[in-house]
């Protein structure tokens, strides 16, 4: 009888043991990738990357944009918010963000939202080299692509910054730039009211509407998505708003 009962604890041992090695195998290959040189500029041409900042005449929907470098917790809160409308949403990721939280990467992949590339280390791509450009995006591609099996094709610079060289190295990595046309700014206002009233003042078809894992962006969150709802938008990804394969 004794033997019968510690079976299941020790089976429940062995996976998490499993699971944490798994993961700690995970953390040192994007630790040894963000190290490796690279020495030299992928080649490219003269023509730049596309730059949406909505989804144009043949949008389906609006699509909510989640940049994400904090608020794990509120990550959690706003999946289970989105799930309640049958709506999905981008999420783009901040690789150093991911490294700590792979299981909630994972969960936002899988329950069918889109995962974007927000940079490693969010920093003003501006003013980075196009092998500097290529470094933190393509980083952050390859942990992404460690954890859920498929790379991210659309990169949100932070803050919106962006430059030649940065649009040179995403037209190298083959990647679509994304930045938006509505922002809830709610990052520093903090304000439930003030993200409501920019979420869905003038909203029509095509909007990317910005956001960030914040507690007042999950209190208003079910009515905007009410509002939408209320008002025939559709809550899509941006790659089904901009018809391409994301």
């Amino acid at each position: 009888m004794k033997k019968t009962a510690k079976k299941p604890i020790f089976s429940q041992l062995r996976a998490k043991i499993a699971s944490n090695i798994i993961l700690s195998v995970l953390v040192l290959a994007i630790g040894v990738l963000c190290l490796a040189p690279m020495e030299k500029s992928l080649a490219v041409g003269g023509e730049e990357t596309k730059i949406y900042r909505n989804a144009g005449v043949n949008a389906k929907g609006v699509s909510l944009m989640f940049n994400v470098y904090w608020g794990t917790d509120e990550v959690y809160q706003i999946l289970d918010v989105l799930e309640s409308h049958g709506a999905k949403a981008t999420f783009f990721i901040g690789g150093c963000w991911a490294d700590d939280n792979v299981d909630c990467l994972r969960d936002i992949y899988v329950k069918g939202h889109e995962i974007g590339n927000h940079g490693y280390f969010h920093k003003s791509h501006d003013t980075l080299s196009v092998v500097q450009n290529q470094r933190e995006i393509a980083n952050c591609n390859r942990f992404i692509e460690l954890a859920i099996g498929i790379a991210p094709t659309l990169f949100a610079p932070p803050s919106g910054a962006y430059g030649n060289d940065m649009l040179l190295a995403c037209k190298a990595l083959n990647m679509t730039t994304i930045l938006w046309s509505k922002d809830t700014i709610d990052w520093r206002d903090k304000d439930r009211a003030l993200i409501y009233q920019r979420a869905t003042s003038n909203v029509q078809k095509g909007d990317f509407i910005l956001m960030h894992p914040m507690a007042e962006t999950v209190a208003a969150l079910n009515d905007i998505l009410l509002y939408y709802k209320n008002n025939g938008l559709e809550t899509v990804t941006v790659s089904e708003n901009i018809q391409e394969k994301g």
